[in-house]
């Protein structure tokens, strides 16, 4: 895990001290909320519809215990008792008062973290595969070049203010766990046919208004290019995207109109300029930072098998939450578990304060001192040894996060919605509670499979629901909240956004609608072994859309 040197440290006290006086300041009545909006958000504090909200950077979702701690402190000091992490690998902080933030600040500086471009046109938290380092696909961690771009991006001058928000994201293995081309660049760290590490390179990514799957623009980037190459990206982007219209200023709408050819074409021609420049990274530098990521010391624990198949005989809960929520190690003796943040019923992504604190002592007890944060709202140990396993889970039942649902319907992504949000058009945690419970039954989840719902409460896509192999869209119509469905989306390595169904649902429809969704695909599945996604793209819209609105169609 990587650790603030003198420069880091003295940097981020620099500006708790800066964002301090101006707090001050804004208290007194000495500057307006309108001069004070920009200054906040450079630090990460947004006003939501009922209070300030504090949004802390978590790089690439990699956490110690003793960072967990902290974030468990400050929700119970300073806010009410509980944190949301979210689909950008951060925690939100929904209640705390404008007055105490330089005092958070100041608490998250003291175990090196901090809530700096978490907002902003600026380049965002840099995001990676919430297995890297242990996943045994993987080809190389993306976690030292999501360092290095965190280093370099950090108050760069020159893109500091983009035409708008910038969010890059790097996996390591052929599966992408990271969704990288949901992003303004994604960068897949391969190996070329002589064994050199590099990247492909996709530009062009996102959702919102307008989602886009990025394109390809290289196939493969030597490693020591990588800011060179993501330098040339950002100056074209900053040089021509929109700043008139803040509905066409991200960088996928640049690569749409200027076409991919000639974007390239652009992006290799500034590059050329720069590829042997002070920009290219030394060997050295490289290798230093990856030093920060060595894997810890795997004890070899052939003892762990035996264990599992034991622990599996005498308790068939723990067996149900090993096949969800448990996957395989690069070593043998050892796993990666899923911490699943969706209980039945509850808010997605939330966790109270002590939760986390029991999470952190549980890590350093059992998981080598590492937690990560998935993009998918969820907390991973990535390194547990297989005997360890049933008593990581046994502690898990006492804090109520045993829940065996990773991967299945009930393990829902949903953004804060129009409970919290002031751009929300509609509520999605109550959606999201209301879908959970209807398929709380974990034997239905498990016949019904991979399945990955989504739900964002504005168009802005928060919840991710364009790559949702079904999404629900919360719109306002003539007053009253509405849910627009789509199916057929996926965040993976086969990224394509979902269909629009058809007409929305009302609150008080959407959960059958849902339910209807799932028998259809239950009946017309070629056999059990085939998931959601593969057999919607097997059969499409037709069988799906007949289900839900025949009635509508005779009547008319």
């Amino acid at each position: 895990m990587y650790r603030y040197d003198e420069f880091d440290q003295d940097f981020v006290n620099a500006r708790v001290e800066q964002f301090s006086d101006q707090v001050d300041r804004r208290l007194a009545g000495e500057i307006t909320e309108d001069q004070f909006r920009p200054l906040r958000l450079m630090n990460g504090v947004y006003l939501q519809l009922h209070a300030y909200m504090l949004r802390v950077a978590i790089p690439y979702g990699t956490l110690s215990s003793k960072q967990m701690r902290m974030l468990a402190h400050i929700a119970r000091t300073y806010d009410k008792g509980y944190g949301h992490f979210t689909t950008r690998q951060n925690i939100q902080y929904n209640w705390p008062a404008l007055s105490d933030m330089p005092t958070i600040l100041a608490d998250l500086a003291s175990v090196e973290m901090h809530a700096i471009q978490t907002s902003g046109n600026c380049i965002r938290n840099v995001t990676a595969d919430h297995f890297a380092g242990a996943a045994a696909d993987e080809v190389a961690d993306p976690r030292p070049y999501a360092e290095i771009l965190r280093q370099w991006s950090s108050v760069h001058p020159e893109f500091s203010y983009l035409p708008r928000k910038f969010k890059i994201a790097v996996t390591g293995a052929e599966r992408d766990r990271a969704a990288i081309q949901t992003h303004d660049i994604g960068l897949h760290l391969k190996k070329n046919a002589g064994g050199e590490l590099g990247f492909a390179v996709y530009v062009g990514g996102g959702q919102g208004r307008t989602p886009m799957v990025a394109k390809k623009i290289r196939d493969f980037l030597p490693e020591n290019q990588l800011l060179a190459y993501c330098t040339a990206i950002l100056r074209v982007y900053n040089l021509y995207g929109r700043r008139d219209n803040k509905y066409k200023a991200r960088i996928k709408i640049l690569v749409h109109e200027t076409g991919t050819e000639e974007f390239a074409r652009q992006v290799e021609a500034e590059w050329q300029a720069l590829k042997d420049t002070e920009l290219k990274l030394p060997e050295a530098d490289i290798r230093a930072i990856e030093a920060y990521f060595a894997p810890p010391a795997l004890t070899p624990r052939p003892e762990g098998e035996d264990a599992v198949r034991v622990a599996r005989l005498d308790s068939k809960s723990f067996s149900e939450w090993l096949d969800q929520n448990v996957v395989t190690h690069r070593n043998p003796d050892y796993a990666a578990v899923t911490i699943s943040l969706k209980g039945i019923g509850e808010a997605p992504g939330d966790a109270s304060d002590s939760q986390m604190d029991a999470i952190a002592d549980l890590a350093e007890k059992c998981a080598f001192d590492e937690i990560r944060v998935s993009h998918e709202q969820n907390l991973i140990f990535p390194h547990v040894a297989r005997a360890d396993l049933k008593a990581i889970y046994d502690e898990l039942v006492q804090i109520g996060l045993a829940t065996a649902n990773s991967n299945l319907i009930t393990d829902i992504i949903a953004c804060p919605g129009l409970d919290y949000c002031a751009l929300a058009n509609a509520r999605s945690i109550s959606v999201a509670q209301n879908i959970s419970n209807r398929f709380a039954d974990l034997a239905r989840q498990r016949d019904i499979g991979e399945l990955k719902l989504k739900i964002s409460g504005c168009i802005n896509a928060c919840g991710h629901h364009h790559v949702g192999h079904i999404g629900i869209l919360g719109v306002e119509k003539k007053g009253a909240e509405l849910y627009q469905v789509t199916l057929g989306g996926s965040g993976d390595e086969t990224t394509t956004i979902g269909e629009i169904i058809g007409r929305g649902f009302g609150p008080d429809e959407i959960t059958d609608a849902i339910e209807t969704i799932v028998d259809t695909y239950l009946a017309v599945r070629a056999d059990r072994s085939e998931r959601f996604l593969d057999t919607y793209r097997r059969v499409g819209p037709a069988p799906f859309k007949e289900a839900l609105y025949a009635g509508e169609t005779k009547a008319a």
